[in-house]
């Protein structure tokens, strides 16, 4: 694979969306990433929640190679990370703050995207060399209030917020400070997916891409 850290890490600011793909099925969850990659969105999160998630992963790869940015999500410890870049991740994600899984991404020289909710843990995960932080769950919290709250003190670190992000707002967020938004369920519908109808979720990534630019062209309250 051709993905440099600085690369994918490249990507997922420009693009500024990660899709979460957290599926009942591995065929589910197959057919939601080729949805996403044939909405012109070259990044998809495949959950550890998924059966036989890993072998997921081989098959995204082996279908798509390069045209793919392929993350690994809720990773939960070290001997999980090394599995999923060894099927050809390229990112990991964890839904809490793991720092031996940011070191093992560390020394794979693979971008780690920490799960974190307090100022602590955001600054801990920053301090053992987390690239971006994942404030999960972000709705809860206040959403696009608590991303801008956590701006104030930490301009430095580079936030994704999950959890209560759709396409409403997508837009607050962004303008909130967010580098980019992580979604799952609200852009991949498995009820479409097994209707047949792939093409709404590659219609819904290009709307949540498009609201990601919109809202940076326009920024401000």
């Amino acid at each position: 694979m051709s993905w440099s850290k600085e690369k994918s890490l490249q990507l997922v600011r420009e693009i500024g969306l990660v899709p979460i793909v957290r599926a009942p099925s591995p065929e589910d969850a197959l057919l939601a990433a080729e949805a996403i990659i044939a909405g012109d969105i070259r990044i998809a999160e495949i959950t550890m929640t998924v059966p036989n998630a890993i072998q997921v992963m081989e098959k995204v790869v082996n279908n798509f190679g390069d045209q793919v940015l392929l993350g690994a999500g809720t990773i939960l410890d070290p001997e999980t990370a090394r599995a999923a870049l060894l099927a050809g991740a390229q990112f990991i994600v964890t839904p809490s703050l793991s720092l031996p899984v940011i070191e093992l991404a560390r020394r794979y020289s693979k971008p780690c995207i920490p799960g974190a909710l307090t100022p602590t843990e955001i600054v801990t995960a920053w301090q053992a060399g987390a690239d971006l932080v994942k404030i999960f769950p972000c709705g809860p919290l206040g959403g696009p209030k608590y991303i801008k709250a956590l701006k104030g003190p930490f301009p430095q670190i580079e936030f994704i917020p999950t959890g209560g992000v759709n396409l409403e707002t997508t837009p607050e967020f962004i303008k909130a400070g967010a580098a980019a938004v992580a979604v799952g369920s609200e852009l991949v519908d498995i009820k479409a997916l097994r209707e047949g109808k792939q093409e709404l979720i590659s219609t819904n990534a290009r709307r949540y891409v498009e609201a990601v630019r919109t809202a940076r062209a326009s920024p401000g309250k």
